[in-house]
């Protein structure tokens, strides 16, 4: 969505000094665009409400070599084993378990995040009711589990951004006088079967979208910018006027973006999606 997002942008932020916040950060693909595109953007913050991921944002920034050493080791072992289903098996899912306990070092369950995301099923990140991480082993020949080069770079780049983690709501408290607020929360489901919004334990459902809304709305009233990605309900069921009535404040538009994460691979491709501005 990148290309639709760059010309959605408020010409009147980008073109003068600013501050950039991602309150629901994920993979922080958009962070990074901004951060390589834009000079002027002095200073980012980004949050999660993922305890796990933001503690690996925070490893990758504060701990680059220790981690690269990690998972290196994690590689190497690995490697060592891959074309053997039933030992690629055992390893992984000792990893996930070692994982699961969220006993060990801020650095080793940086670098164990990193290693499960890299040789799960499609890097897809999951948890139960109980934040146990339970998404199963993929498929790969010999996967990169320690790319050293991104992870210095990504490091040297986030020296630059304030890392939180908690309720998105906090994020104002951080926002300068010229600031642009970029949304990607748990999207809204198409239908019942593709319903996932279990990024972390705590369910994203319609109540919360609603309260996403209104911090938008008491945002705009503070002078900030924004814009919000979300699933395009409508466009599955014209019926599904959810966010066409909570978002009718706002310009709408709607975009296609590709998925590439389904159980049925026929269904991969092109969805409608939409992303609202103010």
């Amino acid at each position: 969505m990148i290309n639709d997002i760059q010309k959605a942008l408020p010409t009147e932020i980008i073109h003068k000094p600013f501050t950039y916040i991602e309150p629901f950060v994920g993979s922080g693909a958009i962070l990074f665009w901004m951060l390589s595109k834009y000079p002027n953007l002095k200073k980012a913050v980004i949050n999660d409400i993922n305890a796990d991921l933001i503690n690996t944002y925070k490893t990758i920034s504060n701990k680059p070599n220790e981690l690269i050493s990690l998972l290196t080791d994690l590689q190497a072992q690995y490697h060592c084993i891959n074309g053997n289903e039933e030992a690629e098996k055992l390893y992984y899912y000792n990893k996930r378990e070692l994982y699961n306990t969220r006993t060990t070092d801020s650095t080793t369950q940086a670098a164990l995040f990193i290693f499960l995301n890299r040789t799960c099923f499609n890097g897809l990140y999951r948890v139960n009711a109980k934040n146990g991480f339970n998404v199963p082993k993929g498929k790969y020949k010999n996967p990169t589990i320690c790319d050293a080069e991104n992870i210095v770079a990504v490091s040297s780049a986030l020296q630059k951004v304030e890392i939180l983690t908690g309720d998105y709501q906090q994020t104002l408290d951080f926002a300068a006088d010229t600031s642009f607020f970029y949304f990607d929360p748990p999207y809204k489901p198409l239908s019942n079967t593709s319903s996932f919004n279990s990024y972390a334990k705590d369910v994203f459902d319609d109540a919360e979208q609603i309260r996403l809304r209104d911090f938008c709305t008491s945002i705009a009233a503070l002078g900030h910018k924004w814009m919000l990605s979300n699933s395009d309900v409508k466009g599955k069921d014209s019926n599904d006027t959810f966010f066409d009535d909570i978002y009718n404040d706002y310009f709408i538009t709607r975009v296609r973006a590709r998925r590439s994460i389904n159980a049925n691979a026929d269904k991969r491709g092109e969805l409608n999606q939409l992303y609202n501005a103010a």
